[in-house]
């Protein structure tokens, strides 16, 4: 059940309920820290969005102890296939990262945050909701949060888990700098039959758009495309096109769960911390989904912000987390423009270069950068 009366006193409120502030809640609540979650939405959302967990993510779920569960209801992956239409440009390998998880977990989103929760409410936690947060103030001695419906929350800190258009982050006034692609992207889970199988995921390279496409759990498949205009809601005879035109005689889709289009941006915040207001996530960093990073800095955002908190040292969390924001950021930005170059001649260059580089430490280098390994 969700909790429905707010406590009028804390030591960390934690504005949004999802990944991010999943995983900042459970290490504080491992740590013995009180803290408070607010989230909005009357319930978590149960559509897949993200659908990728990393192996770096996946090491700080052991620490949360939430990793075998969501392992258990997830697709083991153990490589990632770059192509230009049909042909096979280049394949990263995840199985020989020095890791105890060397592959990439594909699992919904819903499925992440049912594990988090879960594991959250074990500890003695949960998320209250629906709780808007109209106003953040802060003061010498704390911030006070006001809701739209005139609760107010004292406590120590807060922290902007709440998304692009963070709240904590306008009150906090700290900048988001950076652009909007100006292309769309579909998103969609499928199912289909595809000629490349569930084993792996894809990266196709075109003249029209970014194509990805990765197995999903029960038969299902997730595409994410950049797309010049597309629809609101697309259906499926649009997704159909869509492959037909990007990965042709590949696909067949004879189904279609869920689907949608959202614009997408590459900033980051200028601070992760202005006084008592933090931020972590989405509030502090989006980039392209081309890598299927988001979530994954997001929830190591949170552990490391919530050890941060747990240690008091707080000045320590930007220092260790806005350069891998910047690194994320850089790094799908470059591999989308790379993956949607339009001049013949680049494209050209581009797919001679790949299978060449695929003979090299390249493919173990990217493999490891996809992972976030490095950002231990």
């Amino acid at each position: 059940m969700n909790a429905t009366e707010l406590p009028s006193r804390t030591e960390v409120a934690i504005v949004g309920g999802g990944p991010t502030g999943l995983a900042l809640a459970v290490t504080l609540a491992s740590a013995g820290i009180d803290f408070v979650v607010l989230d909005k939405l009357a319930e978590g959302l149960n559509t897949s969005r993200a659908a990728v967990v990393h192996a770096r993510t996946l090491e700080v779920l052991d620490e949360l102890g939430t990793s075998r569960e969501l392992i258990a209801r997830g697709v083991q992956v153990t490589r990632f296939a770059v192509r230009d239409g049909a042909r096979r440009l280049l394949t990263v390998p995840f199985d020989q990262l020095a890791t105890p998880h060397p592959y990439t977990l594909m699992v919904p989103q819903y499925e992440t945050e049912r594990v988090l929760l879960d594991r959250l409410r074990a500890l003695g936690g949960e998320v209250h909701r629906p709780y808007e947060v109209a106003s953040v103030r802060q003061d010498a001695e704390g911030v006070t949060l006001t809701t739209t419906t005139g609760e107010k929350l004292r406590a120590a800190y807060a922290v902007g888990a709440d998304g692009m258009h963070s709240t904590v982050r306008e009150a906090a006034g700290i900048g988001f700098t950076g652009s909007t692609y100006a292309e769309s992207f579909v998103l969609a889970d499928v199912t289909m039959d595809w000629t490349p199988g569930p084993t792996e995921v894809s990266l196709t390279f075109g003249t029209r758009g970014l194509t990805v496409v990765a197995p999903l759990p029960g038969g299902h498949y997730r595409v994410v495309a950049t797309v010049e205009d597309a629809p609101a809601t697309p259906n499926l005879a649009f997704v159909q096109r869509l492959l037909d035109e990007r990965a042709p005689g590949q696909a067949k889709v004879t189904g279609l769960a869920w689907s949608s289009r959202f614009r997408v941006h590459h900033r980051v915040a200028d601070g992760y911390r202005a006084g008592r207001l933090l931020l972590a996530g989405d509030a502090a960093h989006v980039h392209s989904p081309a890598g299927g990073q988001g979530m994954n800095t997001g929830i190591q955002d949170g552990y490391a912000l919530g050890q941060a908190i747990a240690s008091g040292r707080l000045d320590d969390y930007e220092a260790r987390r806005r350069p891998v924001a910047q690194r994320v950021v850089a790094f799908t930005h470059r591999m989308t423009r790379v993956a949607t170059a339009r001049n013949a001649m680049v494209r050209a260059a581009r797919n001679i270069a790949l299978p060449v580089l695929g003979h090299t430490a390249m493919p173990r280098k990217l493999a490891t950068e996809l992972a976030e390994l490095d950002y231990r």
